[in-house]
């Protein structure tokens, strides 16, 4: 079987800098052998660095091309954007305080290590999250009938 570049001279890309690891999740997505086809026809023209960078690409054009849609709905649903890092003294003062939280992200939710599942269900009364959540095990368990 052929790979991408068995079509004559080698094609030369400028480096671009790798992703860190926490700035970007891997997702697998499926495409039909044509659509495949032409993305390995533009990366082997040199237009993309690979796959990956087509792809994303792809994924930032429609969000541009939809922006309005997004800013609607996170205004709708009082959503956060970009980062939400849940540390222990919040909810340690959320519970305190006897307030449970709702707490609704677009991008990155962390919750400390130091966070004792325990300590997530006494204050954190429903997790949403649009991207990405991290969190232990143990506190993605406790959390599990909360997350949507």
């Amino acid at each position: 079987m052929a790979s991408m570049f068995d079509v004559g001279q080698p094609v030369m890309v400028p480096a671009r800098p790798a992703a860190r690891a926490a700035d970007s999740e891997k997702i697998t997505i499926n495409l039909g052998h044509v659509d495949l086809g032409h993305v390995d026809l533009l990366v082997a023209e040199g237009v993309y660095a690979n796959r990956s960078d087509f792809i994303r690409t792809a994924i930032r054009n429609q969000i541009d091309r939809h922006a309005e849609v997004t800013r609607q709905s996170v205004a709708r649903r009082s959503v956060e954007l970009g980062l939400r890092q849940i540390d222990r003294p919040s909810l340690e003062a959320a519970l305190s305080e006897g307030r449970m939280l709702e707490i609704r992200v677009l991008g990155l939710a962390t919750i400390a290590p130091d966070v004792t599942p325990d300590l997530a269900r006494a204050t954190i009364a429903s997790l949403e999250v649009l991207g990405s959540l991290q969190a232990s095990p143990a506190v993605k368990a406790a959390l599990a009938d909360r997350l949507r």
